[in-house]
């Protein structure tokens, strides 16, 4: 097998290649959603202030969506298996540190730190995975793989830091990633093949600058919108400092040489409404998870760990529908996937929209997961497929980067704008319903929470409407090999 891989060109360790890309991928997506687990612990914990409990996710969140561009660049150019193993063992270092914070300051600190050596390790792991598969049929195979993992990991995420914050210690939730980044690692030095970009590889000191401080700006404002509102003062500035700072940094990357973000792998029209999709997608769906998991737990009474258990179906379809996509994406190719797929699931969060706090996890929970799950997989695997189309090798880490990158500042504008959504709901509904005695607190956080999904499904609505307009390649260039990836 291995020596007609090599009369073939193929690497013949590929497979075991994505095998390691796929354990560094589940760390990464399980920190997202095993800290939200962890939460109320380590709060308690350390004495965190209910204002400054949301550093937690945010000190994270702040690093990796402002440096992820800057981390594909640096993977291209100074070789992503390299970078692929200086992200691993930084996430495993900065997670140890976060395990054993004595303080809110050093944890905080740690989880930057993750969110650093992440945006070094995400796009690095893409990138090794478009250069590594040069079969389309294998690559549609092998981005079904980290598609599921993508789409499934933060369910598995939430019954796993429910497990170890029940059962241990909410330490674990940051410490179970050590050894799993060591394991990563060391399977990576022997099965990795190592891969840069050819060209010109002088970095662009003033795009890194822009782009990094204005998605930092855009990230903060959108954290403080969810906080404070949209009309707060440091709200607003924050948003126009960060469209002036991406305004100066189109302008920038129009006149340099070699610029950071090369326009080309933006303005390609597959390639863009994919970022713009996976923009939209992130901020519908991500926000599905914080408010389902404060209705199971905070209205019906579930448990952290019972809570994490009921994401399971989620879970499960998208696994099952991630292999049938994948095995579809050749054959038709990925816009009768993708539209469909999104339709779906908007369908599922409309379904959501029914819940009270009368009523049942099995019969208006569960169905809605099953259908959201199995049309985001038929999103996922070919999105990630369409976001690399047709890119060169040079820019093969920075267009791994834009799909990341475009889902953490979708998830954090939709987390924003969502959380206001909700709260005003909420809000009204206590003012309009005032003689509802003791059962108005949870019937108006549950309005809250309805009115909210209605906001998500319309989204994943604009969604497919941005894809279809956008998406127009075939199966036959669906995970199209170009000449400069198989070298």
């Amino acid at each position: 097998m291995f020596e007609n891989a090599y009369k073939e060109g193929l690497d013949p360790n590929r497979w075991r290649t994505l095998f390691v890309v796929a354990i560094s991928q589940l760390m990464v997506v399980l920190d997202s959603s095993i800290v939200n687990i962890a939460i109320p612990s380590a709060t308690k914990d350390l004495g965190i202030s209910v204002a400054n409990r949301q550093w937690i996710i945010t000190a994270y969140t702040l690093a990796f969506g402002s440096l992820l561009l800057l981390g594909g660049r640096i993977g291209d150019y100074m070789g992503r298996k390299k970078i692929f193993l200086v992200g691993l063992i930084g996430f495993a270092g900065a997670s140890a540190l976060g395990g054993i914070a004595s303080t809110q300051h050093l944890l905080f600190a740690a989880r930057a730190l993750q969110g650093v050596f992440g945006a070094l390790l995400a796009p690095a792991a893409l990138a090794i995975i478009s250069v590594t598969f040069t079969i389309p049929k294998e690559r549609a195979k092998a981005f079904g793989v980290i598609g599921a993992i993508s789409g499934g990991g933060a369910a598995i995420g939430l019954i796993l830091g429910g497990t170890l914050t029940e059962y241990f210690s909410w330490r674990w939730c940051l410490g179970v990633n050590v050894p799993i980044a060591i394991l990563a690692a060391i399977l990576a030095t022997k099965f990795v093949h190592e891969s840069k970009a050819s060209g010109d590889n002088t970095y662009d000191i003033p795009g890194v600058l822009t782009a990094t401080a204005g998605l930092f700006s855009l990230t903060y404002g959108f954290n403080q919108a969810a906080t404070h509102g949209w009309t707060d003062g440091h709200t607003l500035g924050f948003l126009a400092a960060s469209i002036a700072l991406l305004v100066a940094f189109v302008v920038i990357e129009k006149r340099v040489a070699n610029p950071l973000m090369p326009l080309r792998v933006v303005t390609e029209r597959n390639r863009g409404g994919s970022y713009l999709g996976s923009l939209i997608v992130g901020a519908g769906l991500f926000s599905m998870f914080l408010f389902l998991g404060l209705y199971l737990q905070m209205i019906l009474g579930y448990s952290p760990l019972k809570s994490g258990f009921a994401f399971l179906p989620f879970t499960a379809g998208i696994i099952v529908f991630a292999g049938i996509a994948s095995a579809l994406l050749p054959k038709v190719g990925p816009k009768p996937l993708m539209v469909p797929g999104l339709l779906s699931a908007a369908v599922g969060l409309l379904l959501l929209t029914r819940i009270t706090p009368e009523t049942a996890y099995i019969t208006h929970v569960l169905p809605a997961l099953l259908i959201m799950s199995s049309g985001m997989a038929l999103v996922f695997i070919p999105l990630t497929t369409t976001s690399l189309h047709a890119v060169s090798n040079h820019d093969t880490g920075v267009a791994s980067a834009m799909i990341n990158t475009s889902q953490q500042i979708g998830g954090s504008l939709g987390t924003a704008l969502l959380n206001t959504v909700a709260a005003t709901a909420t809000t009204t509904y206590i003012a309009t319903h005032k003689t509802m005695g003791k059962s108005l607190q949870p019937f108006a956080m549950t309005h809250g929470f309805t009115t909210a999904f209605t906001v998500s499904a319309g989204l994943l609505f604009v969604g497919a409407i941005v894809l279809a307009f956008f998406i127009n390649i075939g199966k036959e260039a669906v995970v199209e090999t170009e000449g400069v990836l198989a070298h």
